[in-house]
């Protein structure tokens, strides 16, 4: 890598998202330690961790942020021992992305005025580590260029309805054909939408991702949210991050619940995506894991637990404890047990309001 990417990566950061209460992986994602925390691969890494060492690849630990609920501090405190404790912004109440997004530019832009900044979701499977770098690398070069903003998308391979999309619209300012202007976005489609994206060959995969340079964020949530940071410079310019997180302490609750989708990115023109080359997978779902995972005999998913399975196909299966599973005769089915959880339930019955439904009905027969 020639000297001047090594000189602008001194002003290229990272915020790791590790906040969100993980339930569509229910029951093994719980509210005390959801999926970001756990190591559903079986890696013998957990999903922050793996996250965290991604971009470690690339980025110096001084240039990487990760935001959490401050129910989790401690969690992300031992499963990261090298991150500094000023760089871990600690939501005192769940506020989405767009909030978290202007405490930490402001942390940011105060110390490096020129920083570029990915943010990243922390529960994706991401393959091809040396494309995934030289993606995000050409991202930000483009975002701190083109003073865009910028999502990263991937050509997608079958009609995901848990999925994002992306539609693309005009090239912006590359032969190559990496980077379009942003046509729309759509969340989770249903299947037979989801088909015609992806037949039109105008569609992408979001990805979570998201790129742009502390200039343009600070600029655009100056017009969306409350003024929490400006008052604090108002109030105490050269305030430490103890006494900033005392401000957000006191002030976080006056920001809206608001999502960098909705706040900016569906609101803003100048907003463009980067066709990536890395393998991506989103496991935020059961689906999602049902899809990438490798399946053993009878396309069965069989996770950390010995099992012997007789006429049975279509199933995810995990078992606490070294407990072995015995099935017969079950087919699309999963089979998932976490502490005191144990869901049988069929695989086409693990949307979003199903998963919530289920959680409702065991919380309030346990406050009985």
């Amino acid at each position: 890598m020639n000297n001047d990417i090594q000189e602008k990566k001194k002003h290229f950061y990272c915020l790791i998202l590790a906040g969100g209460k993980g339930r569509r992986l229910w029951p093994i994602s719980q509210k005390d330690k959801p999926k970001q925390f756990l190591d559903i691969l079986g890696t013998g890494k957990t999903m922050l961790q793996q996250t965290y060492e991604r971009f470690r690849e690339f980025l110096p630990k001084e240039n990487i942020y990760v935001s959490t609920y401050k129910n989790y501090k401690d969690i992300v405190f031992n499963q990261l021992p090298e991150i500094d404790e000023e760089h871990i912004l600690c939501e005192p109440i769940r506020r989405n992305t767009a909030p978290i997004m202007a405490w930490m530019t402001h942390r940011i832009e105060r110390d490096d005025p020129d920083a570029t900044i990915v943010v990243s979701p922390s529960d994706q499977i991401i393959t091809n580590d040396n494309a995934f770098i030289n993606d995000v690398l050409d991202g930000m070069l483009h975002a701190e260029n083109d003073g865009c903003f910028l999502t990263m998308g991937i050509v997608p391979t079958r009609p995901e309805p848990g999925y994002g999309y992306i539609q693309t619209g005009d090239t912006s300012g590359n032969e190559q054909g990496e980077f379009y202007k942003v046509q729309s976005f759509i969340e989770k489609p249903d299947r037979h939408f989801a088909e015609m994206f992806v037949n039109s060959g105008e569609f992408l995969w979001n990805t979570g991702l998201f790129i742009a340079s502390a200039k343009t964020i600070h600029k655009r949530l100056a017009t969306l949210l409350p003024a929490v940071m400006r008052s604090l410079d108002s109030e105490k310019k050269n305030a430490t991050w103890q006494e900033e997180n005392e401000w957000i302490e006191k002030y976080y609750t006056t920001y809206p619940n608001m999502s960098l989708e909705s706040g900016i990115l569906e609101r803003t023109e100048d907003v463009c995506v980067k066709v990536c080359r890395f393998g991506w997978s989103d496991i935020g779902a059961w689906h999602g894991i049902y899809e990438n995972f490798a399946k053993f005999e009878g396309d069965n998913i069989v996770l950390n637990t010995e099992s012997t399975l007789t006429d049975t196909s279509g199933c995810i299966i995990t078992l606490n404890g070294g407990k072995t599973a015995v099935i017969n005769g079950l087919h699309d089915f999963i089979v998932v047990e976490s502490n005191d959880v144990l869901l049988i339930t069929p695989r086409s019955d693990t949307s979003d309001q199903v998963v919530k439904s289920l959680m409702k009905f065991v919380v309030e027969k346990n406050e009985q």
